[in-house]
């Protein structure tokens, strides 16, 4: 039995709209939301730092869908996704209702976005550790968005196949009012914690046996020190399934640097200056030991523009044999 399971960062999928309303960004309180309703165009208005929040644009929705649809997994893990009535409208609107199971629970970011999984297979569980904390900083919750794990079933129920962890971690995102170099180190602090967690609630959880697979964006690479905690679990470390994924079509050309100089990377950054583009792998996928036997090769599928098509993020999934 062949089943495939992927990851994709779908960029900001919102619903809400701009009804041609504007925001002071001066009156606006810093990563603070404000809600406001327009009497006169009948309408909801959210911002975000004093930014009206958009939903995604209709040609960049059809994109990532096309994408979903091309790489057609069994298992689609997601991230930032706004709630779970939009993953259900866009299964159904973009996707053709591709997916029967679908699962979202609102996590802890200010920004609303979430982590959800689509599947063609059976759910069992579905447990969300969004309320962790971290011992080192116990009056606030760890993790960012969540980590949410679903038992994946066979088509017919009787059978748990593997479990899914979904995250989305830390970004190394520093805004211009902050000083740069302690929120960076806050950031990857931060981002450290959290495989910390992720290492503690994996071995309290999954016996030295079990099928299971974490997966998500991680906002670093995978030889970050601040993953390395999360990369084995009582001494049983998890398997890189994108160490040498293949490409669905070659990279786009640079126009400046030599370009990725392997397939593993799914995010292509701009650094400011003249440097050239940095090729990140920070879309993951990590087996456990009892599923490592069963994997047989994994893919990346390859944008066509610099800046992405639909996402900033590229697609990832694996093949497995059950």
């Amino acid at each position: 039995m062949q089943v495939t399971v992927g990851t994709f960062n779908l960029n900001n999928l919102f619903s809400r709209f701009n009804f041609q309303a504007t925001v002071d960004d001066s009156s606006a309180t810093e990563g603070g939301y404000k809600f406001e309703f327009d009497t006169r165009l009948g309408v909801k208005l959210r911002t975000f730092s004093g930014r009206l929040v958009h939903g995604k644009d209709m040609a960049d929705t059809k994109l990532i869908a096309n994408r979903i649809l091309a790489m057609d997994v069994d298992v689609l893990a997601v991230q930032e996704v706004e709630h779970i009535e939009i993953l259900k409208a866009f299964n159904r609107d973009f996707l053709h209702s591709r997916y029967q199971h679908v699962a979202l629970v609102e996590g802890n970011d200010r920004r609303l976005i979430d982590v959800g999984v689509l599947s063609s297979l059976p759910f069992g569980a579905i447990t969300s550790f969004q309320a962790k904390v971290h011992p080192d900083a116990p009056q606030s919750r760890i993790f960012s968005r969540d980590l949410l794990r679903i038992e994946i079933l066979h088509a017919n129920r009787r059978k748990k196949l593997f479990s899914v962890y979904n995250t989305h971690l830390k970004s190394p995102f520093v805004a211009y009012a902050n000083d740069p170099v302690a929120a960076t180190i806050e950031a990857d602090s931060r981002r450290q914690r959290q495989a910390e967690m992720i290492a503690a609630i994996l071995s309290d959880t999954e016996r030295p046996n079990s099928s299971f697979i974490l997966l998500g964006d991680m906002n670093d690479t995978p030889d970050s020190a601040c993953l390395q905690p999360m990369l084995s679990v009582d001494n049983r470390p998890l398997f890189n399934a994108l160490q040498s994924p293949v490409e669905t079509r070659r990279p786009k050309r640079e126009s400046q640097g030599p370009g990725p100089q392997t397939s593993a990377w799914t995010y292509r950054r701009n650094p400011s200056g003249p440097a050239p583009p940095e090729f990140k792998l920070i879309d993951q996928i990590w087996l456990s030991q009892q599923l490592l036997p069963k994997f047989s090769v994994s893919h990346i599928d390859r944008r066509s523009r610099h800046g992405g098509d639909g996402s900033d993020h590229d697609p990832a999934w694996i093949e497995l044999e059950l």
